[in-house]
């Protein structure tokens, strides 16, 4: 089987650029099936004896792909054009992919190369033997049924379908990152979000037992789901044990302020992992307004004491956006599992923080010696 595959954005890159993108994607691919790949002028073509079923499942999964087609080649020629169309119009017919006696049909010419005939010529000439075939009505603006002929010098291409796929960019072409990543619905997302953008990932689970219960297990099915999508590049996930830093600020701190020197030292230990996983940035699943640390003036005081940037693929997703990406990549159904809560979050926590009074705080507390000890806890759960 040969299967057309189509990228976006990596054809706007300069043409080494392109190339090592290619390059990138193709290795991802191959991390799952045994292919190969012919590269003709930015049009790649897989070459399989795979299964499609199996060919299908692992594009599907594949940042970088924009869409794909299973195809049939042939030589261009009028004739053997003619002959690959009476066997696919029947195929499709078949599968219910195309009905002539209700749908409509149109076809799409392309062309590469010096022929005798125009695009349209060759399109005309294919819908009449599609017409032929099964007496079906032409509807040029808006069909029912497309058949797609794509004619490359001297080899024609004929396919009936384009499958959307993921789009993004190739997973490990833009370095890696260390997300934060509870047993709630949105890090996962936020995860998802950062592998589409060709990051390779580093999981950080701060667990904060006696706190909570129950979160490692639900981590780790994530985690399963997260890597069906990082094709390439592995993914790391680590936890450390954050309940002894949680407990130093309960004794330490004013009540209110326990969620904001939870974020605020979640960052910085991520941060201390990063240095060791040599990545660039630290990801959360924050999304403006959600929670108490997520107003803009908690934001601001969290993020301070961190030198790293941190990203926030979310920060502008309402709840039900990022529930609906949690359903597709398989998320949902394991965050949503109840657990036991965090039973170190105040009755009433600050949603307005001032920043003078919070490095006070985190001077008063000595909040970076306890986190330096806290981060000698990391351990590599996969």
């Amino acid at each position: 089987m040969k299967y057309f595959v189509r990228y976006g954005e990596i054809g706007i890159k300069s043409p080494k650029i392109r190339r090592k993108f290619e390059n990138n994607l193709i290795n991802n691919i191959q991390t799952e099936l045994d292919c190969t790949f012919d590269n003709n002028q930015g049009r790649l073509t897989l070459i399989t004896d795979e299964d499609d079923e199996k060919v299908r499942d692992v594009l599907n999964r594949v940042f970088g792909i924009v869409s794909y087609s299973p195809i049939r080649e042939t030589i261009t020629d009028y004739d053997t054009i003619t002959e690959l169309i009476q066997e696919v119009i029947p195929e499709t017919i078949k599968s219910d992919i195309f009905n002539p006696e209700t749908d409509t049909f149109a076809v799409r010419c392309r062309r590469v190369g010096n022929h005798d005939f125009t695009s349209q010529e060759m399109a005309g000439f294919c819908g009449s033997v599609v017409i032929k075939e099964c007496q079906a009505k032409v509807d040029l603006s808006n069909p029912d049924f497309t058949l797609y002929v794509e004619v490359r010098e001297d080899k024609t291409y004929i396919y009936t379908q384009k499958i959307q796929c993921l789009g993004g960019l190739p997973v490990g072409s833009q370095g890696r990152v260390v997300c934060l990543i509870s047993s709630g619905i949105d890090s996962p997302v936020a995860a998802f979000n950062m592998l589409k953008r060709g990051c390779s990932v580093t999981l950080l689970h701060c667990d904060n037992a006696p706190y909570t219960t129950g979160s490692i297990d639900k981590v780790l099915k994530n985690v399963e789901n997260l890597k069906r999508y990082s094709l390439g590049a592995d993914i790391r996930v680590y936890s450390v044990d954050y309940g002894k830093y949680l407990e130093y600020v309960l004794e330490k701190a004013p009540p209110r302020m326990t969620c904001i020197l939870c974020k605020s030292g979640m960052y910085q230990i991520a941060e201390i992992l990063a240095k060791k996983e040599n990545a660039k940035a630290i990801v959360d699943g924050s999304s403006i307004g959600q929670v108490a640390s997520q107003t803009l003036d908690n934001i601001e005081a969290t993020r301070y004491h961190c030198r790293m940037p941190i990203l926030s693929p979310l920060i502008c997703m309402d709840k039900i956006e990022i529930e609906n990406v949690a359903k597709t990549i398989g998320t949902y159904e394991t965050s949503i599992i109840p657990d036991s809560g965090c039973a170190a979050v105040p009755k009433h926590p600050e949603t307005h923080a001032d920043m003078d009074l919070f490095k006070d705080i985190v001077e008063r507390i000595n909040q970076k010696d306890i986190l330096e000890d806290v981060s000698k806890t990391f351990k590599l759960l996969d």
